[in-house]
Formats: C-alpha cells, structure tokens, sequence
C-alpha cells in the first residue's frame, strides 16, 4: 500500500557531493534537494563552485565521491545523453546556417522524430519565447536577445525534466539582461519544467528564484527565498555579497548598534536627514557638537527600537533613482553607506562634509555568525 505521507522525489538531488582537481577541492561535501517545477539559483563568485556543481549534474564532470540523483534515479554514473537534462549556455552555440525552426528542431532530428511533428514542436517551442514567425530566420539576423530564445527554444523542444543554465544572459546589455530576466520566470512559470540558474549576478538570482543556494569555497552557506538570504543572511559572507550591506564588528558594532556581536545593516534601511546648523563652518561644527553633547551619537536611541547617530558625509554618487552617501560618523569615526531613493519634495544634503543623522530601527540591525 502506498504511503501517501511519502515525500515526493525532489527534481535533483545531491548527497556528500564532493568533487576535486588535484589538491583542489572545488565542491565539498554537498547537500541539495531541488523542488520539482521550481526555479533555483546557484549564485556565488567566482570560483565558488557552482559552476563545478551544474556540470557534475549535467554529467560532464564525474564527482570524487557522493551522489547525483535526478527525478529520483540515480545518474551518477551515466553520461549526459542519457539523463533528461538540458543546458543553455552564454555563447548560445546556435548553427549559423540553418535557420531558426531547424535549429530549434536539431535535437529531434538526431532522435528521428518526423517532419511533420518535428516541425510542430519546434514551432510550439519557439511560441513559448514569443518567436512566432522568427523559424525561417537566420540566427545572424537576431538580436542577442532573440539568439538567447532560440537557444532557450532549442532546449526545451523535447520537454526536458531539469533546463540547466550557465550564465546565460552574461552576455547581454543591461537593459536587455533585466528585460530576459523577466522573459526567463515567465517561460519557466509557462512550462512547468525544472530550471536552475548558476549566475554570480546577485540581481539576476533574486530577480527569478523561488529560492537561491549562496556559495562560497564550495560550500552552500544558505538556501533559502531571495528575500529571506537578502533580509536574513546566515553568514558574514552571505551579508557582504548578496547585496551591499554594513557590515559591523566588535567595538564598531558596540558605538553604531549598541550591542557586542556582528550585524549587517542594509543601506537603503537607514534614514539620512541633513542637521540644521548656524551659518558658517563654525556654526555647523557647533551645532553637531551640540547634539553629540545631547545623546544623538552613538548610544542614543531616538525612539523606542530605533537608533541614531550623527556623522559628516565623505563621499556623494548619484546613481540615477537613488544617491549613494559614505558617512563617517563623528563617534569612533566608523562608515556607513546609505542609500536614498531621489523622490521630490525630499532635498539632500548637496555636498560632502554636510553634517547628518543617521537613524534605522534596531530591527534592521540583524545579528550574523562572526
């Protein structure tokens, strides 16, 4: 008799995954279970290992010890024609001189499927990126954009259970990046199928995942929702790259929080308000002088879970919707960065060396592992 408590096999799942180049270790001792129909990210910098860890699933690569288990079965051990996985990677790796319908139905070609059908798919696979009417172009009259739906088109022909992609927008412009990211959650919503995502663009994994595993030295060190890594990181490392975050510790943390540990403190969660000040440098150094003498620096809490402390701006860039300001404070002499949105009717201070308040609820301090 089934078990109808039984929980369902997860679309991949990784046990003690380790693999190693020589005396590197590029993936340590991995555990991972992947939710059928989700989009996941595998997001790090660098020579994390993520990389490393989509290609020992797609069966490039054969892992020094721990297992690979897709759907349930066990493909260690096979090679990557025999599981139902399909990658997409940056260069595309379209055929410049078929067209796009052929291209999109290559795959089927070499499995022997008919023309008529194979024709069909492929047609259905290209409506699915929104490229009805493209199937008689050459890949060179598409835009970067395009090509990247062709081969996202390409892979999806066949229905693969688990579409593995490789930094697949790198090579796209800013605009057209955002604009796929969209695209990219829409298909996957549409089609059901299983995608991972390895990117070391921290926007792109919190753009398109339900959940997002954060790596470092080939290690996991959380798996989680975007919001709950960006609000929560479990580590200073998480706290520093996903984002960019304040990052205090020791006696820092003790003059800025009011409290020993490690905290991060999101820019755009603190408050900046220009102090008022008599006219003349003097006037202005009196009147932060005076405010430190109230309480205002350091220690002082405004109101009831809130924090504030003063302090003269350094630095000033304008990026766009909001501005970036680095603030050391006048109490240890510690930087913080603040973002603000530029929304009208709220001036901000115009250069540096303005004196400020910085205020944040206490909350929005969050305590890391040091």
């Amino acid at each position: 008799m089934a078990d109808d408590n039984a929980t369902p096999a997860a679309a991949v799942r990784l046990t003690a995954l380790t693999k190693d180049f020589g005396t590197v270790r590029a993936v340590d001792h991995t555990e991972l279970a992947i939710r059928e129909g989700e989009f996941f990210s595998l997001l790090g910098p660098s020579g994390s290992g993520k990389s490393t860890l989509l290609r020992l699933i797609a069966g490039f690569e054969h892992p020094t010890s721990g297992r690979v288990e897709l759907a349930g079965r066990d493909v260690t051990d096979l090679p990557p024609h025999r599981r139902d996985v399909h990658t997409v990677f940056q260069d595309y790796a379209l055929f410049p001189h078929m067209t796009v319908e052929q291209n999109v139905g290559y795959a089927l070609l070499v499995a022997g499927v008919r023309k008529d059908e194979r024709r069909a798919r492929a047609r259905e696979a290209l409506a699915a990126v929104r490229l009805d009417g493209f199937g008689d172009r050459r890949p060179g009259r598409l835009s970067g954009g395009q090509r990247q739906r062709v081969a996202l088109a390409r892979a999806l022909v066949d229905r693969p259970e688990l579409l593995l992609l490789d930094e697949p927008l790198g090579a796209l412009d800013l605009k057209l990046r955002q604009q796929m990211q969209t695209e990219l959650k829409q298909i996957q919503r549409t089609t059901g199928i299983t995608f991972l995502l390895v990117t070391h663009d921290q926007e792109e994994a919190l753009t398109m995942s339900d959940r997002v595993a954060v790596l470092d030295g080939g290690r996991i060190e959380q798996i989680g929702p975007p919001l709950e890594v960006y609000d929560h990181p479990a580590t200073a490392f998480v706290a520093g790259f996903v984002g960019v975050t304040n990052l205090l510790r020791g006696a820092a943390a003790q003059r800025v929080t009011g409290r020993p540990g490690t905290y991060s403190i999101r820019p755009e969660r603190i408050r900046l308000t220009p102090l008022e000040a008599a006219p003349g440098e003097a006037g202005t150094r009196d009147a932060v002088s005076n405010d430190v003498e109230a309480g205002y620096a350091g220690s002082r809490d405004a109101d009831p879970g809130e924090r504030s402390v003063t302090g003269r701006i350094t630095d000033i860039a304008h990026a766009g919707p909001h501005t970036r300001f680095s603030v050391r404070l006048d109490e240890g002499g510690d930087r913080l960065t603040v973002l603000r949105l530029n929304t009208p009717g709220h001036p901000l201070p115009a250069r540096p060396d303005s004196p400020v308040r910085l205020a944040w609820n206490q909350d929005d301090a969050y305590p890391v592992p040091s």
